[in-house]
This record gives structure tokens, sequence and C-alpha cells, in this order.
């Protein structure tokens, strides 16, 4: 009895650690990076590749811009004589490239849609409204 006791525990030791051995193998390979999405096509080293072309234009000014319009609120006010938007959150002045669309909002919170050229932190205005 005593001999079938201890073959049981055996067992099931041996168990325990292969399947511990088999947990730890499937998590390293889980941490691995996956085979890409599409194979590769193979490369012929007679005819050599074009770079590829970006997707998104860049700006002819040199300037870097964000792509896409964005949302800015604050205080439309008049700094060395250009309208800028305070905004009282970041602590940020925006130059408005538009000054005739912000001189109506001059004194007052509003929201401003553009897009931002980061060099020289202008805003270039799609539109502006109050806000209530």
């Amino acid at each position: 009895m005593k001999n079938f006791l201890m073959r049981i525990l055996l067992a099931t030791a041996v168990t325990l650690v292969a399947f511990a051995l088999a947990s730890s193998a499937r998590a390293q390979q889980a941490d691995e990076d996956p085979a890409p999405a599409t194979p590769r096509q193979p490369q012929s080293t007679a005819t050599p590749q074009s770079p590829q072309q970006p997707d998104a234009p860049v700006p002819s000014s040199g300037d870097a811009q964000t792509q896409e319009a964005l949302a800015f609120t604050g205080h439309v006010a008049k700094e060395q004589g250009q309208l800028v938007l305070n905004d009282p959150v970041t602590k940020m002045s925006y130059q408005l490239d538009d000054q005739a669309k912000a001189k109506p909002y001059l004194g007052k919170q509003v929201k401003v849609t553009g897009k931002l050229e980061m060099r020289s932190n202008t805003i270039h205005i799609d539109s502006i409204e109050p806000l209530s």
C-alpha cells in the first residue's frame, strides 16, 4: 500500500512539473514578436527598390504642422499688436493666423478649430465660435 501511494505521489509530482514547464514555454512564446501578418516578399539583389513615398504631404514651408484639425479653447487677447488665443489650462498663447476671423471675438472665451503649426505656435483657423 505504501509503495502504491509513493508511485501516485511521484506521478502527480512529475505531471505538475511537466505542466509548469509547458506553461512557462507558452508564456515565453507569447512574449516573442508574432510573425508579420503579411509574408515578406523576397528582395532581389539585382533590382534595388525605390524608397516608399510618405502617405501625407509634408508642409512646404518646413514647419511641422498637425495633420488633423484640433479644437482649442481659451480667451482671445491682443499681445504685441496680434490677436492670440490664451489657454488658461496649459498657460500657452497661440498665434491666430486669420486676424479678421478672430477680431469679433476679442476679449471673449472661444473654441477655435484648426491645425497647429508647432514651430511657430500658430493655429490656422478653420472655425471659431464663442463658448456659452
